[in-house]
């Protein structure tokens, strides 16, 4: 019988879903399960952008072209600038995803073995996309006692190698919740400047960013203009995350020119997506008040109830709708699972997301979740009671 590819071996499975037929299992026993695992908002998508499926003026759906639709492109031009993001049409690629922007980034950036450090915990997929490039991933841990604030320069620059390419950040961060601040993001950019590496930034949740602390993006770092890869996706800003629509935004033209080939090469982004998501732009400054003031009231009731749970601790997320949370627990991989296939209470049971996932080095988040506040705080508080009740029952409990 013919064999899969070693890239297929190595490939990591999904943290967020790889529990999934645990939960469906649970759910057929008629357990009620509770989804912190996985970043799907509840939130209503703009009534724009239902109005604009609902109203779909064509005779045929044609492929639109491959760097995506004009209209689209050169509405999102002042979207950028109200965060000071200046570009221009040019600079902008339309994506099937963010996803797929981080993996054509990859392949027009990236060579088989070229390297690219990442802090982790980070986004699981990006190893994923760094294996389908023949790239390399080198990860610096953060530590979730200083809130995983990015690691020292020092560490960056002595992971630096002749085969080191780029840096990759996620801010605000998927999964800790972390926003950097002026100071880290300088440092950075000096990193990337006195090694010529590309920046590849991911910055998807940029809406949401809690505190006093700016949102500050790659294209705000002066010097570094032509280094500079912004990744980019309408799913979480506006509930969208079935049209899978993204964009690659780069003022580097000659990644513009490779990246345009991979886009050829799949024809092009999704047609209705790209309608909705361009008339998602029309949503009215109320929609994104109203998201961005029930994210936080979810966040400061989630990290509260955490950390009331004895032996649990989360820091409190600046960014984003994720945070890490340390459990009293041996494996929490084991009891992720275990609260899937062996507990409920009340009929009810989570499905969180173990922490190893996000990490490369062995060890590392083994007693540590993923919690996506993407429920409602009547959900939250159920939850909170359930993960409170299987933490007491949890035969690996640690405390």
């Amino acid at each position: 019988m013919p064999t899969s590819s070693l890239r297929g071996v190595a490939m990591p499975a999904s943290p967020i879903r790889k529990l999934v037929p645990l939960s469906n299992k649970a759910k057929e026993r008629g357990i009620k399960v509770y989804h912190l695992n996985i970043g799907q908002p509840d939130l209503p998508t703009p009534e724009v952008a239902m109005n604009a499926v609902k109203n779909i003026d064509r005779k045929i759906l044609e492929y639109s072209p491959s760097e995506g639709i004009k209209s689209y492109r050169e509405k999102l031009i002042p979207y950028y600038a109200k965060f000071d993001i200046n570009v221009s049409i040019d600079d902008i690629i339309i994506t099937t995803g963010g996803s797929e922007a981080v993996l054509f980034s990859f392949l027009s950036c990236l060579d088989p073995g070229d390297e690219i450090i990442v802090p982790e915990p980070a986004y699981a997929n990006y190893m994923a996309f760094a294996i389908s490039a023949g790239a390399v991933i080198k990860t610096i841990p953060s530590s979730i006692e200083d809130g995983f604030a990015l690691p020292s320069i020092e560490k960056f620059e002595a992971l630096v190698t002749k085969r080191t390419k780029g840096i990759l950040i996620c801010n605000p961060n998927n999964p800790t919740g972390t926003l950097y601040s002026w100071n880290e993001m300088n440092q950075i950019r000096d990193l990337v400047k006195k090694y010529n590496l590309f920046l590849f930034s991911d910055e998807v949740y940029r809406e949401f960013c809690y505190g006093d602390s700016p949102y500050i993006s790659a294209f705000h770092l002066e010097g570094i203009e032509e280094h500079a890869i912004l990744i980019d996706s309408v799913s979480k800003r506006y509930s969208e995350c079935g049209i899978r629509v993204g964009a690659l935004i780069t003022k580097n033209k000659e990644v513009r020119t490779a990246v345009m080939k991979f886009c050829q090469a799949r024809l092009s982004p999704p047609l209705l997506g790209q309608l909705i998501a361009e008339a998602s732009l029309d949503a009215p400054a109320e929609y994104m008040e109203c998201i961005y003031n029930e994210y936080v009231e979810r966040r400061n009731f989630l990290i509260e109830g955490i950390n009331k749970i004895p032996g649990c601790y989360s820091p409190l997320p600046m960014g984003a709708f994720y945070t890490l949370a340390k459990l009293p627990v041996d494996d929490a991989d084991k009891f992720c699972s275990w609260c899937l296939s062996d507990f409920e209470y009340k009929g009810q049971t989570v499905f969180m997301a173990p922490a190893s996932g996000f990490y490369t080095c062995p060890g590392l988040g083994v007693n540590q979740v993923r919690i996506a506040y993407v429920l409602n705080r009547e959900d939250l508080a159920a939850a909170l009671e359930v993960l409170e009740k299987a933490l007491e029952a949890y035969p690996g409990r640690t405390l």
